[in-house]
């Protein structure tokens, strides 16, 4: 059975979100690696976390971004936390505005917790800086 018209283009459109988010590198890896066992999941985050929430026009990815980092941390979640602490580069999200994010989890969330995020998103920073010839910009006050 094909899926319905809807489903292909919530899928069509998730993938293109999907890609400016995480990197069309790292979406191109996770498709080289569907297997039975998961290609179902991915094609369902593909349409419905992206092609049908991250396309929504009620929240900017910024924002999106932002609330992604810090459920993240609330659900201890490290290797997500991970893959949009890097993402939110692409959002426009800055590390001023995560480690904000980063500090309302160690109330909201917990110091552990808190405290693991800000040990991952050094990690992610500096991976990043080591890529880039200049460092990302910076939002003033």
């Amino acid at each position: 059975m094909t899926a319905p018209q809807n489903d292909t283009q919530r899928y069509e459109a998730g993938l293109q979100v999907r890609r400016e988010v995480l990197g069309a590198q790292h979406v191109d890896r996770s498709l080289q690696r569907l297997t039975p066992v998961n290609e179902e999941f991915q094609n369902l985050i593909t349409r419905y976390a992206w092609g049908e929430i991250w396309t929504r026009e009620g929240l900017p990815r910024h924002t999106r971004s932002l609330l992604t980092i810090g459920l993240m941390v609330a659900l201890n979640r490290g290797e997500e936390l991970k893959l949009h602490l890097r993402a939110a580069r692409n959002n426009g999200v800055t590390r001023e505005e995560i480690k904000e994010v980063l500090l309302q989890t160690a109330i909201y969330c917990g110091v552990p917790a808190a405290n693991s995020a800000f040990h991952a998103a050094e990690e992610i920073f500096a991976a990043q800086d080591a890529q880039d010839t200049s460092p990302p910009p910076e939002q003033s006050a």
